[in-house]
């Protein structure tokens, strides 16, 4: 078996999925996530780097890594619509890096934590630890799966989407009165 880290889209996908199967946990996702990914891009625009006429962020670094990354994941569609979201976040999170440090932090820290908090809000409704606790790249799968996510619910993908549902079930509504499975 490939790396972890080098496993094909469709792999990490259903393993993500195999700890994101209650539609709430999913739902907290589409709001936690960007706003990590936001946070991220925030507290990593301020490092910068001159090299020559042209500066460079930790962000721009990240992002060309994350990009990288994501489109050699073996689904075209699924990384370009991922880095086409995180290089949207980044963005729109990069004059915020700009501003007084209190306020950098304010934006960077505060949409971090709360981003974090919404995530684990979603795992008590879906009874089980967040995936990266298991794998590290699970951070990295994490945006790849909510765009994902968005992407199956315009009709896109119905294939991959019937692959996760085979290998990791349909999503539920957990009941929370008993203990997740």
């Amino acid at each position: 078996m490939a790396s972890n880290a080098l496993r094909n889209a469709t792999e990490l996908m259903v393993q993500y999925a195999r700890y994101h199967r209650d539609r709430r946990n999913i739902a907290t996702h589409f709001v936690g996530i960007p706003l990590i990914v936001f946070a991220i891009g925030v507290l990593l625009a301020r490092a910068r780097w001159q090299l020559g006429e042209v500066t460079i962020t930790a962000t721009e670094v990240l992002f060309v890594l994350g990009a990288v990354w994501y489109l050699t994941r073996g689904n075209l569609t699924l990384a370009l619509a991922t880095v086409l979201a995180n290089g949207l976040l980044f963005a729109v999170g990069e004059p915020l890096a700009q501003g007084s440090a209190a306020s950098w932090l304010a934006w960077g820290l505060g949409s971090f934590v709360v981003g974090w908090v919404i995530q684990f809000i979603g795992h008590y409704y879906e009874g089980r630890k967040p995936a990266f606790v298991d794998d590290l790249i699970g951070l990295m799968v994490g945006p790849m799966f909510v765009v994902g996510e968005a992407l199956f619910s315009l009709g896109w993908g119905a294939e991959l989407l019937a692959e996760i549902e085979r290998s990791a079930g349909p999503t539920v509504l957990r009941d929370l009165a008993h203990p997740a499975a």
